[in-house]
């Protein structure tokens, strides 16, 4: 028994022994140990990559024509092809559906309804878009976006500006979510007003919530709240880029020979293989249509007992089959906002730009955040929001890759081009104009190819445009799992990791 006890204790004292040998992670610069107060606590985060949030899809980028590769039946000839490259991005399987939009508004009136009913106002999704003066579509007006029936059905109504303030609270409600699920934030109903969670105020530490438990601080060997640096929280919900929209419907992916090469069997017209609408292969759904769209004047859904589409509006937003990308309904349905600004000319300015490749995009105004005379970011706004303010032209002048603040009509309708916008005279294009593509339920079939393109006033909405969100992706284009080459199999549908 006593020889028993000896070797025991003698495994146990070996085993103590080699852990406190075990070597720590060395700077490969300065042979200093990373994690280590007595080494000064310069901490490197084992990182295993991005997770996914919530019904998002991971696109995985690349070049394609961008653009129209079909006849230009409206003769517009705003979406000249061009060759582009798009980085790996993140896209929301479905458009935001009434579901989503109704607990974004619960709690923007929990929050903010006592002090702010001005926020939960400006927030409220436009109903009267359905009404028509020579049409009897009253019923909508009460019922589409407030009835049961209609919880799964994409929010319509909902301007450019409300689009990206969900996206704004969606990031927020997510990374809290991520706080409270790694146990370093309790659950926190009762906030109120400024005392919210937002991740930018959380990471400036202009908000600490009800915390559970902190991460450890190697510096000091206390306790310290989750930075950026940690990679932790994620990257910010948006609107696509119109590049990236058009992207992601075309979804060429599905179209590779093999994952060895660069070769695509087929060009696409719509977000699907073939040149028609309809559903080809020969089982019960051929001859099915593919997308919810209007196919002639007057035929919304085909005839009773044979409701092709089965929706005189939109569908529910996983009604019909996704592309090879997994994502539902980036043709019909509902068209959907995207980030840039609106230009005629942007494609064949861009395309002779060659810097200009990469990531296409119109935006607007580059901001910072507001800081004090210490560098530090000034206190936040009274909806619990980080201040920003834009960039002056005088800020960037001795700049070499951006020389100016505000860049709507950049190469386009400024001093430098040949082109001027005379809004409300000669044209309807202004600095308000977003680009939403995609075609709707109640739009003809050449609307739903990828690389048309219209635009609206960022201020107006309609019956018949929505919006799904998107996030940058951080890391290897490939996804966590990155071996340096094409880790996607044609026709087979990404596998998507949720966050935890």
């Amino acid at each position: 028994m006593k020889s028993l006890l000896k070797l025991s204790f003698l495994a146990l004292a070996t085993l103590l022994f080699l852990g406190s040998c075990k070597k720590s992670e060395k700077s490969s610069s300065t042979g200093w140990n990373y994690n280590e107060q007595e080494w000064g606590g310069f901490e490197k985060m084992d990182y295993q990559g991005q997770v996914t949030g919530p019904n998002l899809v991971l696109i995985q980028g690349g070049t394609f024509t961008m653009g129209n590769t079909e006849s230009d039946v409206t003769f517009d000839w705003n979406a000249i092809p061009r060759r582009v490259t798009v980085s790996s991005f993140y896209m929301d399987e479905t458009e935001v559906s009434n579901i989503d939009y109704k607990e974004y508004l619960y709690w923007i009136k929990r929050v903010f309804g006592e002090s702010y009913p001005e926020v939960y106002l400006n927030s409220v999704p436009d109903t009267l878009v359905w009404r028509e003066e020579l049409a009897y579509n009253e019923p909508f007006v009460e019922t589409y976006f407030r009835h049961p029936s209609y919880d799964e059905y994409p929010v319509v109504g909902v301007n450019w500006l409300q689009a990206n303030e969900y996206c704004r609270w969606r990031t927020d409600r997510v990374n809290e979510m991520v706080l409270i699920e790694k146990g370093i934030l309790n659950p926190n109903p009762e906030q109120k007003d400024e005392d919210n969670f937002n991740t930018e105020a959380y990471l400036a530490q202009q908000y600490q919530g009800d915390v559970r438990k902190n991460l450890p601080d190697t510096k000091t060997g206390g306790e310290r709240p989750v930075k950026f640096e940690d990679g932790i929280l994620l990257p910010s919900y948006r609107l696509p880029t119109e590049a990236e929209w058009e992207y992601a419907a075309l979804a060429l992916i599905g179209n590779q020979v093999n994952a060895a090469d660069e070769r695509i069997s087929d060009r696409k017209i719509y977000p699907w293989n073939g040149s028609g609408v309809r559903y080809e292969k020969r089982d019960k759904s051929q001859g099915r249509m593919q997308a919810n769209f209007k196919r002639g004047r007057g035929d919304y859904m085909g005839m009773a007992g044979n409701l092709n589409d089965n929706a005189h509006i939109t569908s529910p937003v996983r009604k019909f089959l996704p592309n090879d990308f997994g994502l539902y309904h980036m043709a019909g349905n509902v068209n959907e906002w995207t980030m840039d600004l609106y230009r005629p000319l942007t494609s064949k300015t861009l395309s002779d730009v060659e810097n200009h490749d990469l990531n296409p995009y119109r935006g607007g105004k580059f901001q910072t955040k507001e800081l004090d005379e210490d560098g530090s970011p000034v206190e936040k706004d009274s909806l619990g929001r980080m201040r920003y303010r834009d960039v002056e032209d005088d800020e960037v002048a001795s700049r070499e890759n951006y020389k100016r603040g505000q860049v709507y009509n950049y190469l386009d309708g400024d001093q430098e081009s040949f082109v001027l916008y005379d809004y409300g005279k000669t044209t309807l294009v202004s600095d308000k104009s977003r680009v939403y593509k995609g075609g709707s339920w109640a739009d003809r079939a050449f609307w739903l190819a990828p690389g048309a393109r219209r635009f609206k006033e960022e201020d107006k909405a309609d019956r018949t445009l929505g919006f799904r969100c998107a996030m940058t992706r951080t890391g290897g284009p490939a996804g966590n799992d990155d071996s340096g080459g094409n880790t996607f199999k044609t026709k087979k549908k990404p596998v998507k990791r949720r966050y935890k």
